[in-house]
């Protein structure tokens, strides 16, 4: 029988009360929560462009704000970062245009500049589960081999501690003491699949046990608890300790558009989830502690609903699908192949949305 799941890291209660310290400044707080409200504003934007044929299938982030901003607020310009899916407000706080994240959603780009390689330090995003945490063990690995002070962020659902390339980096990580962040975002359901059919564990962080290093809990849904843990981690990474972050927080909606929640769990479960929302507690957190009041609330909904518009429009305006550019980042070389199928790529491809 699995053992009892140990307390969470938590820096804000559930009310906005204070429950450790914050040693952030005001305007950090601030910009945190802005950067919730927008990629929630942009998550609800990308949903409803879904269902008019706009954009292509989408994961939705709504419940996960205060995780992906708190990891990737902590990281350094220098730090490497391995988003996954869903990870749309990660992009967003790492300063990613909106208007890419969009082109990548209808099949027009992806996310990252492919002519700065050599500045590339947020990786596009990877459907297949788990595969980019071998990545992000080796990259690295690299960064020990050349002395790069950097740390490396892997972030990840639940459902991808089944897959084998998670043990397998895990397995590399401990071996060879990479600056490696694992960071697990435990909403509770890998689609349809609950956390218990997942693993026998209590807790997704004790599995790092048997990798040789450390795992912990943080309350997912606690901005600031999430910031706190993951710049702790990434320190302790850089010295050689590789860690794994467990951010316990919840999918409010569905995995993704074309998947129906209701089809596998109840109202009450999504309903005592919703009271626990991270962009109500770090709002209440303003109010207690900085006097954020309804007209800073208003004026902050409407700029982000008009980031979130103008994104669309710039991304809309696009010039088209560059269809040759598949060929582009398969082989480092020329492919002997790639003659006879640029062949028959027609130059001026009528694609429809």
């Amino acid at each position: 029988m699995a053992s009892q799941a140990p307390d969470m890291a938590r820096v804000v209660g559930l009310d906005g009360s204070v429950e450790g310290n914050v040693n952030l400044s005001p305007t950090d707080v601030e910009n945190m929560y802005r950067l919730q409200v927008l990629a929630r504003t942009f998550d609800e934007k990308a949903v409803s462009l879904h269902r008019q044929g706009r954009i292509g299938t989408y994961a939705p982030l709504q419940g996960q704000e205060a995780a992906q901003v708190g990891a990737a607020y902590a990281l350094s310009p220098d730090d490497y970062c391995f988003p996954t899916y869903r990870d749309h407000g990660i992009y967003i706080t790492r300063g990613h245009a909106m208007r890419d994240i969009l082109l990548h959603l209808s099949g027009a780009g992806n996310y990252v500049d492919r002519e700065d390689a050599d500045g590339l330090r947020t990786f596009p995003p990877t459907i297949p589960i788990a595969t980019q945490l071998p990545h992000a063990v080796g990259v690295g690995m690299g960064a020990n081999y050349t002395d790069d002070d950097c740390a490396v962020l892997a972030s990840f659902g639940d459902g991808a501690t089944s897959e084998g390339d998670f043990h397998e980096a895990l397995n590399f990580a401990g071996v060879f003491e990479t600056p490696t962040v694992f960071f697990c975002q435990n909403n509770q359901w890998a689609i349809s699949v609950p956390r218990e059919r997942q693993t026998a564990s209590a807790t997704i962080a004790q599995k790092a046990q048997a990798y040789g290093f450390e795992g912990v809990r943080v309350d997912g849904n606690d901005v600031l608890a999430v910031y706190r843990t993951v710049s702790d981690a990434l320190e302790r990474a850089k010295e050689g300790e590789p860690i794994l972050i467990e951010a316990v927080t919840y999918r409010q909606g569905a995995h993704t558009t074309t998947d129906d929640p209701t089809k596998y769990r109840d109202d009450a479960e999504v309903d005592a989830w919703a009271e626990k929302d991270p962009i109500e507690r770090t709002r209440e957190y303003l109010e207690t502690e900085h006097g954020w009041t309804d007209e800073d609330e208003d004026e902050l909904r409407e700029e982000a609903k008009a980031r979130v518009a103008e994104a669309v429009e710039a991304a809309e305006a696009h010039d088209g699908y560059d269809v040759d550019a598949i060929f582009d980042h398969v082989y480092a070389d020329d492919h002997p192949r790639y003659s006879r199928q640029r062949a028959n790529v027609p130059e001026n491809p009528d694609v429809e949305r």
